[in-house]
């Protein structure tokens, strides 16, 4: 079994693993204490997450970046009930995320758009308000709601075939906002995207946030992209995933894809690759 990648980023102070004195207990919306997971394989165990602990704030926006294969996705997973941990606590909103979940505290938006290609736009975001037997005049002034949010106003009676691979994005991430929950969990939405896209996608992005002022996660393998979007990134290890540091970003709000090359982002960019040596992502 391979080495455990140290905590302690040599020249980096590590920032209180995401718990720190100056943390109101009040606005906490996710508190993760000494996390674990391990997966019981035919041959044998594969350590998955190991000691995590961080705790997320109202309104932040929190990046997860570390190499494929460390866990970022399967520790959102957790927080969404999609996976139960083998050790630790994790609580969100001061419940469970059993708890959570059955209240409809959060949005997640998968790595595909997952649109039903034979419902159009509008239908394709009310559906899951449709399946809790929200009345149809309610279930539509939501949709149109959100699309106009997003900027696709005007393309309710389209199909997803009809539209851009960051056009159906911005529809996920539409019907993940009508519910109006707290947390929003988003899986590397842009990955798939072409880089002129994915850029166009995180100014959208930004300014969403900047409107509803939602707690999101982000999963992401961009140093750029979590540089961009950010109040807070967490650099994990290889697995078995473990938080190398934890950047309260510095940068100001309304940020367009200039302030990536400013100097306060391009440190905070090489902070991050600082990160990511330590936790052996480039072994």
């Amino acid at each position: 079994m391979p080495t455990e990648p140290t905590a302690k980023v040599v020249g980096l102070p590590v920032r209180g693993r995401g718990h720190d004195a100056k943390s109101s207990p009040s606005d906490v919306i996710i508190d993760i204490r000494n996390l674990g997971l391990t997966f019981q394989t035919a041959d044998t165990p594969v350590v998955a997450l190991s000691n995590i602990s961080l705790a997320i704030h109202a309104h932040e926006f929190v990046s997860l970046i570390g190499p494929s294969g460390c866990g970022k996705t399967t520790l959102m997973r957790i927080v969404a009930d999609l996976e139960q941990p083998t050790e630790g606590t994790v609580t969100v909103n001061n419940v469970s995320p059993r708890e959570a979940r059955l209240k409809r505290a959060y949005g997640y938006i998968f790595q595909a758009a997952a649109l039903y290609p034979w419902r159009n736009v509008q239908r394709n975001i009310e559906l899951p308000h449709e399946i809790m037997g929200v009345p149809k005049e309610e279930r539509e002034a939501k949709a149109r709601r959100y699309l106009e949010l997003v900027g696709l106003k005007g393309f309710e009676k389209k199909f997803p075939w009809q539209l851009s691979g960051g056009m159906q994005q911005r529809v996920s991430i539409a019907r993940a906002l009508s519910f109006d929950p707290q947390l929003l969990l988003m899986d590397e939405p842009f990955g798939a995207l072409d880089e002129i896209t994915r850029d166009r996608m995180n100014e959208e992005l930004l300014q969403i946030w900047e409107k509803t002022r939602k707690t999101v996660i982000f999963v992401t393998h961009s140093i750029d992209e979590a540089v961009l979007l950010s109040t807070k990134i967490v650099v994990m290890s290889a697995r078995p995933g473990r938080i190398i540091d934890v950047i309260d970003s510095t940068l100001p709000p309304n940020r367009t894809l200039e302030t990536r090359e400013t100097p306060a982002a391009l440190e905070l960019a090489h902070r991050v690759r600082e990160g990511l040596k330590a936790g052996h992502s480039y072994d």
